[in-house]
């Protein structure tokens, strides 16, 4: 495991080391502008990451009353978009532009209020959806990211920030330390996997949007069932400082 997760920061950094959109290829302002507008509508979908309620089962567990229901709905299902929207500072913020965006994270928050036990039932379907819901935002994220042009690690990370952000300020806001920074099955590596994905289709290869969506979709969600059924989980902190002091003495000899 601490392998894949080494290749994956490799693949980072040489991501990182390639040019912006602007210098691969100029295009008008007039097109952009266009390109921006056929995305907005097309990431409409991204409404329906709003119907993730798993993480809004930590609201039951704290005992919170339907304000805290309602704002943790907000900050899962729009706090990623949220930030990607302020680090970004171009095109619109897509929680206050979408019409249906706020509606829909707070009547879901009020569902689980009111009806917890029945997705309580559910375990199942809740983790699927979850990481549905994921691969979803990182999608958004990422793609808008190319459309203003970011260079390739700033578009990954856009798509990564987007996916896992609204989860990481749920917990923030709880008091806790976000659960993407501790060892767990893979979350976080989903998102920037997919991200990755994404980004090197669509700008490297030049495959088609929706063709590198489901690619998108199809290694966020499948390294994130693989890492649940084989108990695959990021590694926690590990010194080397002795291994490379034991390796320099015995060069030394």
């Amino acid at each position: 495991m601490k392998k894949s997760i080494l290749y994956m920061l490799a693949l980072c950094l040489l991501v990182g080391c390639g040019k912006s959109y602007e210098e691969q290829k100029r295009i008008t302002k007039a097109e952009r502008d266009r390109l921006h507008q056929e995305d907005l509508r097309a990431l409409h979908v991204a409404v329906l990451p709003t119907l993730d309620c798993m993480p809004l089962l930590v609201a039951k567990e704290r005992d919170l009353d339907p304000i805290g229901f309602v704002g943790l709905s907000m900050l899962c299902g729009l706090g990623g978009g949220l930030i990607r929207d302020m680090a970004m500072q171009v095109g619109s913020v897509y929680m206050l532009d979408n019409p249906y965006a706020i509606p829909a994270t707070a009547a879901i928050g009020l569902a689980v209020f009111f009806f917890a036990r029945m997705f309580e039932k559910v375990p199942n379907l809740l983790e699927w959806v979850d990481i549905i819901s994921v691969g979803l935002f990182a999608l958004g994220g990422t793609d808008k990211a190319i459309v203003h042009g970011l260079l390739p690690v700033s578009a990954i990370l856009m798509g990564t920030l987007t996916g896992v952000g609204g989860g990481m300020l749920r917990d923030v806001f709880l008091g806790d330390v976000p659960r993407i920074f501790k060892p767990s099955n893979y979350y976080a590596v989903c998102a920037l996997a997919g991200s990755t994905t994404y980004y090197a289709l669509v700008k490297w290869i030049g495959i088609d949007k929706y063709i590198a969506a489901v690619a998108l979709m199809a290694v966020t969600v499948g390294l994130r069932r693989w890492s649940l059924s084989h108990d695959a989980t990021t590694p926690s902190s590990h010194d080397l400082t002795p291994a490379i002091k034991r390796a320099m003495g015995r060069h030394r000899k």
